[in-house]
């Protein structure tokens, strides 16, 4: 990860300094005047109107995250657009984004931004939106711009900075979280495999977070022959990372976070097609998810028992690969009959599931995984899809996804999809054919939850992203981090 911004916290004062960032704010009505914020007035004001004559010639509707470049005899201004409706984090967060797209195109690299009458933790967002916007990844660009990225330098200038300072602390702890998932979910497969992924783990230690590694023995002992059969046509082996933080009450029951983490998938001997298999570097997109979270949680010091579990294999054929028709045992003792070896996530999860309740006993669990092209089909690349057995988790997930902007949509369970799963062989088939694959997924994970409250959320869509948006740029997204640190902020 390359952070590619500084931030400096300072009191506002009536002296402003250049290059300076201020708001225009469009008022709902087209009818209304547009607004210059307090110190966007003022400058306006000692320069003769030389704003509101940029914003006429340029026809400036201050849309929001809109900018305008202003070169007035007293300095450089940037004008920024936003919604009068501006009042969640996430707008605050979003607002930042644009601030620093905006630096970035009109070429400046040190500027003051005027927060006039914003609260502390409005300031906090808007730097912590910058921050996230401003992530880069050019560890393996050796020249040209990418390989040395611009820095910049952003002053935030408010009336509460010390109080601003203290509250985007929290929040920084939150973007190393989301920073540590996107550079996971970025790396190439012959740098992030099983073993190394594991080892990047260790580093959590640093936050107090408690630390284990399962190898193939340690497995292979718990049983584990599902998580196991994915990973033996590779010569990676495969690895299991259980992380503990111990931030609740002794006799607290903990929540239990699971991450899918396929390092490569290519599907086995049930090979992909060759076009866009790249894509499957980030077939971890779960796994990184979790272990950014627990970054954050640690790292935010959550006063609740959490346990993040991710399994990590690598999904290649050769001889010993797993074949489509082997029956393989369960660490639950369930038997599944392997109908695809390009459905392998669900089994690895599986296998991390028992576990988490055989040794975690947790009061409540979650699992995220890049599980299924279908549901992409079904809710393309704005929302994750979530099937849950209790009420009370899908809607704390949700209300958790509306706040950080991480949003996800509940998706069916059922009997009659359940059905679909029936092996002629054995306790169930690893797939259930062609229609409703996303939820048939989640129907055989749920037949490893044992009644636990649990939610399954497929963020196939999610973990990549060829799009940027105002605080998450083009690539890995690191979704989920936000979503489950604010799910156990809200109270899980």
């Amino acid at each position: 990860m390359t952070a590619t911004l500084n931030l400096r916290f300072e009191n506002i004062s009536d002296t402003v300094s250049f290059p300076a960032i201020v708001f225009a704010t469009k008022p709902a009505g087209e009818d209304k005047d547009i607004i210059l914020s307090p110190t966007a007035r003022k400058l306006d004001d000692a320069a003769g109107g030389v704003l509101k004559r940029a914003m006429d010639e340029a026809e400036f509707k201050a849309g929001d995250g809109s900018s305008l470049v202003v070169r007035a005899a007293e300095g450089t201004i940037l004008l920024i657009g936003k919604n009068a409706e501006h009042t969640s984090a996430r707008d605050h967060e979003d607002l930042g984004g644009h601030i620093f797209a905006a630096m970035g195109k009109a070429r400046i690299s040190t500027a003051t931004l005027m927060l006039d009458d914003a609260a502390a933790d409005q300031v906090a967002e808007v730097a912590h939106g910058a921050m996230l916007a401003s992530y880069t990844f050019s560890h393996y660009f050796t020249k040209g711009e990418k390989a040395t990225p611009k820095q910049y330098s952003l002053t935030m200038a408010s009336a509460e900075a010390g109080k601003a300072e203290t509250a985007f602390a929290r929040l920084q702890e939150k973007t190393e979280g989301i920073f540590l998932a996107r550079d996971l979910v970025t790396e190439p497969a012959n740098i992030l495999y099983p073993v190394s992924f594991a080892e990047r783990c260790l580093a959590l230690r640093e936050q107090g977070i408690e630390v284990e590694i399962l190898d193939e023995d340690a497995m292979r002992k718990e049983g584990m022959h599902l998580l196991l059969s994915v990973g033996q046509g590779s010569r990676r082996e495969s690895r299991m990372v259980v992380m503990r933080w111990n931030g609740g009450a002794k006799d607290e029951k903990p929540l239990a976070l699971v991450g899918k983490g396929v390092c490569f998938d290519t599907g086995g001997i049930s090979i992909k097609p060759a076009a866009g298999m790249e894509d499957m570097k980030w077939d971890m997109g779960g796994a990184a998810a979790v272990t950014g979270a627990m970054r954050a949680i640690g790292g935010m010091k959550l006063k609740r028992n959490v346990v993040g579990l991710i399994g990590l294999v690598e999904n290649m054929p050769d001889g010993e690969a797993t074949r489509p028709g082997d029956v393989v045992t369960s660490m639950s003792g369930q038997t599944v009959e392997i109908i695809n070896t390009d459905a392998e996530g669900r089994l690895v999860l599986a296998d991390v599931l028992t576990y988490a309740l055989r040794h975690v006993k947790p009061e409540k669990m979650v699992n995220l995984a890049t599980l299924t092209g279908a549901i992409i089909v079904s809710l393309g690349k704005e929302h994750s899809g979530l099937f849950s057995n209790n009420d009370d988790v899908a809607e704390g997930l949700i209300r958790a996804g509306l706040d950080t902007g991480e949003k996800t949509w509940r998706m069916p369970l059922g009997e009659e999809y359940d059905k679909l799963l029936k092996s002629h062989i054995a306790d169930m088939k690893n797939i259930g054919g062609r229609w409703g694959g996303s939820i048939t997924a989640a129907c055989f994970l749920e037949r490893f939850v044992e009644g636990v409250p649990w939610a399954h959320i497929d963020i196939a869509g999610m973990a990549w992203s060829e799009k940027s948006r105002p605080t998450v740029p083009t690539g890995g997204t690191g979704y989920g981090v936000r979503l489950l640190t604010r799910w156990i902020e809200n109270g899980a």
